[in-house]
C-alpha cells in the first residue's frame, strides 16, 4: 500500500471512530454524593458505559441532597434539566407535585421495553414509593435503615450485654460512662431516627391520612404521649452523659468512631465510614423496643434516596436510560454497593448473592438493616410518609428537639410546636398543588 492509500484509510478509519464516539447518546444524571461514594458513582458509571457503544452516562455532583433537588426543579423551569436525578425519600411528595416534570420510571421501562418486576425489589423499599395503585414513580438506589451501633470492646469492658430496649440502652449507657467514657449514647439525623422510625419500629402514626399516602390534606399526629415520654426520657439522660447531643445529620459521627460514645444511632450507611475510622471492635444491632409502647417491634422504614426520570427529552435518551437503570439494579452491582457502603440492597437477588458470596458471615450484623426492613409487612403507619414541605418540617423538628436538648423546653412542648409549624407547611404545600 502506498504511502498516500494508508493514510486514506488511516484517515479514514478515525473518521469512524469518531462518528462512532460522537454518535453515542449522553445521559446526565445528577447526584448528591460526594468523597467516596461519589467515587463509586462515577464507576458504575464508567463500568456500564464500557459495556455497551450506544449510551455514555454523565454524573454530576450537586450538592446535598436538598441542594441536588432544588438545582433539578430549577433547571427543569429553565429546560436544563438532567435525564436522571437523586432524590432524597422526604423529596417523594414535592417531585409529586412537580406537574408535568417526572417520568414514573415503571412507565418509562414499560416505554423502552426493558423488562422490570416491581416484585424483584425489597418491599420495604419499594412500597415508599409507589402510588396508591402501585405505579413506582423512581427507581430505588441508596436505601438505609437507622440501627444501633455499639463499641464492642466498650460495653464489654463495662461489663454489659448488647442493649435490646431503652430500657437496657439507658443502663448500658450508665456502665458506659462509669467506666470512664464521656458519653453513653448519640444520635444524628434526629428526625428520621428518633421521630419517624420510633413511630415505625412501634406501629405509631406520623399522621393523618396514613402518614400523608391517602392525601396531602393531611395533620401531623407525631405529637402523642409515647414520642413525648421517649424524647424526655433521653433528654433527662444528658444529667449524668448517658446522652449528648452531637449535632445534625451524621454530624455525631466522630463521637462514636473516637471512642468518646459507646453506642450510636444512625443509618446502616455509616459501615464504610465507621470501618475507615474506628479502632475498636464495633458491632450493629436493631433499634431498641420501647416496651411501655410495644411489645415487640414492626418494622423500620428508610432513608436514603432513589433516581427520578425527569421529562423532556428524546425516546431513544430514555431507552438508554432505562438501560442504565436495569444495569444499576442488578444483583452484581448492588450486591456490590450494598457491600461497599451499608445501604440495604434494594432487591432480593442482590441480598441473596451477597449471602452466598460470605460477606454476612464474614461480617456479622451487615444483614440487620434487611432484619429490620423485612421484619413484618408494613402497616399505614410503618410504610413510610409521604408529607409535602418534609424537607422544611425536618428543619422545624430539628429546631424544637435542639431547645429540648438545651433544656429550653419540655418535649411535649417541643413535639407541640413542631406539629404546630408542620402543619402551616403542610397547609402551604397544600394550596400550592391545587
Amino acid at each position: 500500500m502506498t504511502f498516500t492509500k494508508s493514510l486514506l484509510a488511516s484517515t479514514v478509519l478515525m473518521g469512524a471512530l469518531a462518528t462512532s464516539a460522537y454518535a453515542q447518546t449522553e445521559i446526565n444524571w445528577w447526584h448528591a454524593m460526594g468523597g467516596t461514594n461519589g467515587e463509586r458513582i462515577d464507576k458504575m458509571a464508567a463500568d456500564f458505559n464500557a459495556s455497551q457503544s450506544d449510551y455514555v452516562v454523565k454524573p454530576s455532583y450537586k450538592g446535598n441532597y436538598t441542594e441536588t433537588m432544588t438545582a433539578a426543579i430549577a433547571a427543569f423551569r429553565a429546560g436544563e434539566q438532567p435525564h436522571l436525578v437523586q432524590v432524597f425519600e422526604v423529596g417523594t411528595a414535592t417531585m409529586m407535585a412537580a406537574k408535568g416534570a417526572i417520568y414514573p420510571v415503571e412507565k418509562l421501562m414499560a416505554d423502552a421495553g426493558e423488562p422490570f418486576n416491581g416484585d424483584d425489589y425489597l418491599p420495604a423499599v419499594v412500597s415508599y414509593y409507589q402510588t396508591p395503585e402501585g405505579e413506582l414513580l423512581s427507581m430505588p438506589f441508596n436505601s438505609s435503615t437507622p440501627v444501633l451501633w455499639y463499641n464492642a470492646d466498650a460495653l464489654e469492658a463495662a461489663g454489659v450485654e448488647v442493649p435490646g430496649t431503652w430500657e437496657e440502652v439507658d443502663a448500658a449507657a450508665k456502665a458506659l460512662v462509669d467506666n470512664g467514657m464521656k458519653c453513653g449514647i448519640s444520635f444524628g439525623w434526629q428526625s428520621w431516627v428518633m421521630i419517624e422510625n420510633f413511630s415505625a419500629w412501634h406501629d405509631l402514626a406520623l399522621g393523618t391520612k396514613e402518614n400523608g399516602f391517602a392525601g396531602f390534606d393531611t395533620e401531623l399526629t407525631f405529637n402523642n404521649d409515647q414520642v413525648a415520654a421517649r424524647l424526655q426520657a433521653v433528654a433527662d439522660m444528658q444529667a449524668d452523659n448517658k446522652f449528648v447531643y452531637g449535632g445534625r445529620r451524621g454530624d455525631s459521627l466522630p463521637m462514636f468512631t473516637n471512642g468518646e460514645c459507646g453506642m450510636w444511632m444512625n443509618s446502616s450507611a455509616y459501615y464504610g465510614s465507621i470501618v475507615g475510622q474506628a479502632k475498636f471492635k464495633f458491632g450493629q444491632t436493631m433499634l431498641p423496643l420501647d416496651k411501655t409502647v410495644a411489645d415487640a417491634p414492626q418494622n423500620s422504614i428508610i432513608g436514603g434516596a432513589t433516581l427520578w426520570a425527569l421529562q423532556g427529552h428524546e425516546s431513544d435518551e430514555y431507552k438508554g436510560l432505562a438501560q442504565f437503570l436495569t444495569y444499576l439494579s442488578s444483583p452484581e452491582v448492588q450486591a456490590w454497593w450494598h457491600q461497599e457502603t451499608g445501604y440495604v440492597p434494594i432487591t432480593k437477588a442482590a441480598a441473596e448473592l451477597s449471602k452466598e458470596q460470605g460477606f454476612y458471615e464474614s461480617n456479622p450484623g451487615t444483614d440487620t438493616a434487611i432484619k429490620q426492613l423485612s421484619l413484618n409487612t408494613p402497616t399505614a403507619n410503618s410504610r413510610g410518609l409521604r408529607f409535602g414541605n418534609f424537607v422544611q418540617i425536618r428543619d422545624v423538628i430539628n429546631e424544637e428537639m435542639e431547645a429540648l436538648w438545651a433544656g429550653n423546653i419540655s418535649a411535649q412542648e417541643a413535639l407541640d410546636n413542631a406539629a404546630n409549624r408542620g402543619n402551616d407547611l403542610l397547609r402551604k404545600f397544600e394550596r400550592s398543588v391545587k
